[in-house]
């Protein structure tokens, strides 16, 4: 699988927000077109606009370097006070193409959380090109409530989660609304935003 706009940039190298980064623009795009403009995280507008985002490219090429990449991010991320960067989005176009590698590289990436005593502190979503849900087929449009341009290891604050699940009434319904949206939207609706890998 290649994807859209990727960069060969030096190994062991991170690029961090830089605007004319098309790789930061292709996970900008789908942000603020799929995430916010489709409401699948009610909580990805403020922090967006507030410019508290952080987004981090990894230049990995292998899955070793970009737990390297993710140990800096994470060190970063809690070195910052929550009103400069509240969340991170590491963004990894050259590595983990495949989404069962990429699956297998959570497991790395939590037991990192616990070697760098960062359970309760960071918690670590995940988004793919090719993500799938355990029960569903891989073309199922509700895939793509995951489905990313590039692999992206998203990095949240569990004190920013706690807050955000108190101010909504009913944070468990997410997951099922988000569902509900993507199948509403259609394949052709999906290919409209431009954001990413089609259906």
């Amino acid at each position: 699988m290649s994807f859209p706009n990727q960069l060969k940039p030096q190994a062991n190298a991170l690029q961090s927000d830089t605007p004319a980064d098309p790789i930061v623009g292709a996970t900008r795009v789908w942000l603020e077109r799929a995430v916010i403009g489709l409401n699948l995280c009610p909580f990805a507008k403020a922090v967006h606009v507030k410019g508290q985002i952080h987004y981090a490219v990894s230049s990995a090429t292998g899955p070793s370097a970009l737990l390297e990449d993710l140990r800096r991010e994470l060190k970063a991320l809690v070195s910052c006070a929550p009103q400069q960067r509240e969340t991170t989005l590491l963004i990894a176009p050259g590595v983990l193409a495949d989404f069962l590698d990429f699956n297998d590289f959570l497991d790395r990436a939590d037991r990192l959380l616990r070697k760098e005593a960062l359970q309760g502190v960071i918690q670590i979503a995940s988004f793919h090109p090719a993500y799938q849900f355990a029960d569903s087929a891989p073309n199922d449009i509700t895939n793509f409530t995951n489905r990313s341009p590039y692999p992206i290891l998203h990095l949240l604050r569990e004190a920013a989660i706690e807050r955000a699940v108190q101010a909504y009434p009913d944070a468990t319904a997410i997951y099922e609304t988000n569902l509900q949206t993507l199948r509403r939207l259609g394949r052709r609706g999906w290919e409209a935003l431009g954001v990413g890998p089609a259906p």
